[in-house]
């Protein structure tokens, strides 16, 4: 199965996971990309055009240190015809030894579909991990609020297309919260992980802590 037919599966899988996606009655396309606490002001609907529900974003992307993954996401503030639909994508592409890091989407789950190479996926709870490669053709589905993880274990780039259950999703990665700008005191996350201070102090240099 080539790439286009996966993209067209794809498609279909973000339909009919959201029947209101046909309804013309909920369309709210997002006037600006500023979301506010009462949710973003629609566009009024005169001014509609096709260009309001159309990315063309989703291409390659050059991999990232230090997790080498490129993360491309669609959500409302970049696609403003998706505002209100209760669904969003993303394009991942691992390289070789890879990894979209360990985080959690507090509000949405996650589908995800595998288009080349192969990966090692899983998420845990507090009971149990679940964990299996899966290859071109396979999906996994992370529930929501899962701490979760995707491992390139292939020979190759390795690509997959993401939907989320919501049109803004929201990302919690472990170690930008640990050991990221928040600051979190090097002693307080020793004594709360047993990690070592210096390895608590190179991971706050790797991603910009301090403290």
């Amino acid at each position: 199965m080539n790439m286009m037919k996966h993209i067209v599966l794809f498609i279909v899988v973000l339909y009919i996971s959201n029947p209101s996606f046909s309804y013309a009655n909920d369309i709210c396309v997002a006037k600006t990309n500023i979301n506010t606490p009462s949710g973003y002001e629609c566009k009024p609907q005169e001014t509609l055009s096709v260009e309001d529900f159309v990315f063309s974003g989703f291409v390659p992307g050059e991999t990232i240190n230090p997790f080498n993954v490129k993360l491309t996401v669609v959500s409302a503030d970049k696609l403003r015809g998706l505002n209100g639909l209760g669904l969003s994508a993303a394009r991942v592409d691992i390289s070789i030894n890879g990894t979209v890091a360990m985080h959690v989407h507090p509000d949405e789950s996650e589908f995800l579909m595998m288009v080349q190479g192969k990966v090692t996926a899983g998420f845990v709870t507090s009971e149990k991990a679940y964990v299996k490669d899966i290859k071109v053709g396979d999906v996994f589905v992370f529930p929501k609020g899962q701490l979760h993880f995707v491992v390139n274990s292939g020979s190759e780039t390795a690509i997959a297309f993401v939907a989320y259950s919501s049109s803004t999703p929201t990302f919690q990665f472990l170690d930008d919260l640990l050991f990221g700008k928040n600051n979190l005191n090097t002693s307080i996350i020793a004594q709360t992980t047993l990690l070592d201070v210096e390895q608590i102090k190179k991971l706050k240099a790797q991603f910009g802590g301090s403290g």
